[in-house]
């Protein structure tokens, strides 16, 4: 067990964190030009199914991770924590290179949407092995007592991912124009992913094997059949099955709904400018990493249930006024158009459908571009509207972002810490990662393909209110969890036997 120095600690960490940020950074590239991929390896002719499919693709990605972190869970616990999120890394980062490089649609038909499901299932396995390793290879370094504090490192890693995904898109859409993006550019961020791949696969090849995982193996008392004893013990089950519905099925729920769903609500629902969401959402998230840290650390002096189950509670209270006021914030309907300045032209494409752009302006600055395409061959016409807001909504968006990462760093800071702390070393890495996952993984990642579908439905409904009922799936996940978890779950801290 490590001592109270935290000599040598900082590399582990940052060994680690680099390689799980760029593992996130893989994982949510898809998800950040989600809106650009659905017109690149899905059929064209319906954007709203294209971009659903795309978000079950997305989805299905979060679905096998569960897989991954019983099969990369088994191997961390019988071969060690170091030699399994090396290969975790090279699975996640080949994957995401091969998927920047895929033919679109056009091209090669159904098997482009075929081959990119292939690579995101790969992609899922690959972060099913990731996480665990990462948290359970630094709890495992941690000083007696500080465990939060220190895990807290790796818990940035996911929102610094989505930070460096969206900036590494918005200097690729600065330095090409809007044309070559959309032809090529949206590849790059993909192709990108391989260096830093190889960067980080050179720190972890000199790391060092976790010291209790180490003394274990010494000592001959490592698992011989993980799997076994983490689910065919009914006491360690019990455990398990706590850990999954009482803290990272509502702690999954938080997460996606604070960024991925924050993100796709102001694209396709409040159909602001793609790159003006990125840049907002970039400032909330910068803004908020912070608090990962203060959680984690105040996790250690205070327990861990209360801050992760009040994050929860925020969120599951402060959901339907927040999303609320972002709608309103942008909704052109309650803003005064300058009539003298709407103008509407028309063009004529090669297919010979027309499309007509209508340029608003508003009194505050608002600009809202619509462009309506009839088609030719066929009578149903394709509406889409982009709207650039002004500096103060961007700010008021910004704010109520932020307070959404608030709930995030609250239930997400003390994670690591806390499910490491329930299970003993020779089983650990299976045991945390399975719930981990099956929280974050199914709960969370099928978030935003579910809460999209709900407002498409109550929007075709006619419901005046469509915008705020995809919210119903976090809110309910997330008032479920509270319950199970402050019913059931120990405040105390474990460091000092586990």
């Amino acid at each position: 067990m490590s001592n109270t120095s935290t000599k040598g600690i900082w590399k582990v960490i940052s060994a680690s964190s680099m390689g799980t940020m760029i593992e996130w950074y893989d994982f949510y590239i898809f998800g950040s030009l989600a809106v650009v991929i659905s017109t690149k390896f899905f059929p064209s002719d319906n954007p709203t199914a294209a971009f659903l499919s795309t978000l079950a693709t997305f989805a299905a990605g979060f679905v096998v991770r569960p897989f991954g972190a019983l099969f990369f869970g088994r191997l961390g616990d019988i071969i060690g924590r170091k030699y399994t999120f090396m290969a975790t890394l090279l699975l996640m980062g080949g994957s995401t290179f091969l998927i920047g490089c895929i033919p679109s649609y056009e091209t090669i038909g159904f098997l482009a949407p075929l081959l990119v499901l292939i690579l995101r299932l790969l992609q899922g396995l690959a972060l099913g092995g990731e996480y665990g390793g990462a948290a359970t290879y630094v709890a495992e370094h941690a000083p007696k007592g500080q465990r939060g504090y220190w895990t807290s490192w790796i818990q940035t890693t996911a929102t610094v991912g989505l930070f460096i995904s969206l900036m590494v898109i918005l200097a690729t859409k600065t330095v090409l124009s809007a044309e070559n993006f959309d032809n090529w550019g949206w590849r790059v961020p993909f192709w990108v992913s391989i260096v830093m791949v190889g960067v980080s696969y050179l720190i972890r090849k000199n790391m060092d094997e976790s010291p209790e995982f180490a003394k274990a193996k010494k000592e001959g008392t490592t698992s011989a059949s993980p799997l076994k004893e983490s689910f065919g013990n009914r006491y360690n089950l019990k455990f398990v099955l706590l850990a999954l519905f009482g803290a990272t099925m509502g702690q999954g729920v938080v997460w996606y709904t604070g960024q991925f769903y924050a993100m796709s609500f102001m694209k396709t629902v409040m159909n602001i400018d793609s790159s003006q969401v990125d840049t907002l959402l970039g400032i909330a998230l910068l803004l908020g990493t912070p608090f990962f840290i203060v959680f984690g650390w105040l996790s250690d002096k205070v327990g861990r249930k209360y801050i992760m189950m009040g994050g929860m509670l925020l969120a599951i209270l402060l959901y339907r006024p927040i999303y609320k006021a972002m709608y309103t914030t942008t909704d052109t309907a309650l803003k005064t158009e300058i009539t003298e300045k709407t103008k509407t032209t028309v063009e004529l494409t090669d297919a010979k459908d027309s499309v007509y752009t209508t340029h608003k302006e508003f009194t505050d600055g608002t600009v809202s571009i619509e462009k309506k395409t009839v088609f030719a061959t066929k009578k149903e016409a394709q509406v889409s509207t982009s709207v650039m807001i002004n500096s103060s909504d961007e700010w008021n968006l910004i704010f109520l972002v932020f307070i959404q990462v608030i709930f995030v760093t609250m239930v997400y800071g003390p994670i690591a810490a806390f499910l490491v702390e329930m299970f003993p070393v020779k089983i650990r890495y299976t045991s945390m990662s399975l719930p981990y996952h099956v929280g974050n993984g199914i709960f969370g990642g099928l978030l935003p393909a579910i809460s999209t579908y709900f407002v498409t439905h109550s929007k075709a409904a006619g419901k005046q209110d469509f915008y705020l009922d995809g919210l119903w799936y976090p809110i309910v996940i997330a008032s479920i969890c509270f319950v199970i978890g402050m019913i059931y779950i120990d405040n105390k801290n474990k460091n000092s036997h586990l």
